[in-house]
């Protein structure tokens, strides 16, 4: 029952954390980019990158920290489906580069910021 309840609360956390923080980007920054989703996206990368290696490679701590963490946390926090939507809007609604755009610098970005985690996880 433990495990149920990490990813619950951990889900919860990092649903709230993904709705503040692109609201505020946004919100800052507006535009028409999803740039609220990419910061999400890189962000959610990176950590997975970090705390995946922290929590398996270095540390090897009680694998309830992964649920909590990983699956609970970073899986309501990351916005893939989100990032797949505005993306065939943008492409729907005429704006083929800023969809093309996204694309490109999501998958870019999230693989340099999930290679970037690892490398600080293990200083």
């Amino acid at each position: 029952m433990i495990r149920y309840l990490l990813v619950l609360v951990g889900g919860g956390v990092g649903a709230l954390t993904r709705y503040v923080a692109a609201s505020a980007i946004m919100t800052r920054f507006g535009g028409k980019f999803p740039l609220g989703t990419l910061a999400i996206n890189v962000t959610g990368s990176f950590l997975i990158g970090f705390l995946m290696t922290m929590l398996t490679e270095r540390f090897q701590l009680d694998p309830r920290w992964r649920l909590l963490l990983v699956v609970g946390f970073l899986g309501g926090y990351t916005t893939f489906s989100s990032f797949e939507w505005e993306t065939f809007t943008s492409v729907r609604d005429g704006a083929l580069w800023a969809g093309m755009l996204n694309v490109v610098s999501s998958v870019m970005l999230g693989y340099v910021a999930v290679w970037l985690g690892v490398l600080l996880a293990k200083r």
